[in-house]
């Protein structure tokens, strides 16, 4: 049942590529359940179908069957329901992926801020929580720098920054340490952990990164498509 306790619901999730004999089946029939306060890890061989369940969680790629709840409101149900999916991604979803895609005319803070900005805050004041996040992950002094200066772990910091500003209820992250270091690696996970405790959000981290996987509540496996059993 979807409720306080549920803030992610996944019923009969399917999702297929091409038709008739070049049909693939990335995902068949996913039951998962994300909740608050909860950073959960999802695993799977390469092509499994785990970045595919993170677009979709994401409402960036459409399913082709079942139902999905966000945060209590029912986002897809055979079809997407007619909320305004872009507004909502802004307000209660912090993606970070495996490339950073800052955007190349920007600075870090600027990087950073612009998320804040377009969800109405004070350009002031975005600049200032923009500073404050980038100083937490240990990239406050490239601030300034645009994204072609940055290193891969810097670049990867700011995308992480980038992501949490809006304090969102769900933030998905597709191997969000694979460009850093352990110990770098290890203040992203610390950094996870205490915004799905403070903020009650759920964090769903697709990753390959062993280090960090006794930093997971709990790990979920996918295998051609499927959940495995027991692990939703």
């Amino acid at each position: 049942m979807t409720g306080p306790q549920v803030l992610a619901e996944l019923t009969g999730i399917a999702k297929h590529f091409g038709e008739g004999a070049s049909r693939v089946d990335a995902l068949r029939g996913v039951d998962l359940s994300l909740h608050p306060g909860e950073v959960v890890g999802l695993l799977g061989p390469s092509g499994s179908g785990k970045s595919t369940l993170l677009n979709i969680i994401g409402c960036v790629v459409e399913p082709n069957a079942g139902r999905m709840v966000l945060d209590g409101v029912v986002v897809y149900d055979g079809a997407w329901t007619g909320g305004d999916l872009r507004r909502l991604r802004l307000d209660k979803i912090g993606f970070i992926f495996q490339f950073h895609n800052l955007l190349p005319f920007l600075n870090s803070r600027d990087n950073v801020a612009v998320v804040l900005e377009l969800a109405g805050q004070d350009p002031a004041a975005a600049r200032r929580r923009a500073g404050e996040l980038l100083d937490y992950l240990e990239v406050g002094a490239r601030a300034e720098a645009s994204p072609g200066q940055l290193s891969g772990g810097e670049a990867q910091r700011v995308a992480i920054a980038r992501a949490l500003a809006n304090n969102p209820r769900l933030i998905l992250a597709d191997e969000p340490t694979a460009a850093l270091d352990s110990q770098r690696a290890a203040i992203v996970m610390d950094l996870l952990i205490k915004v799905a405790r403070e903020q009650n959000a759920a964090v769903l981290v697709v990753s390959h990164d062993e280090k960090i996987y006794d930093r997971f509540d709990r790990m979920v496996r996918v295998r051609d498509g499927v959940l495995e059993s027991g692990s939703a």
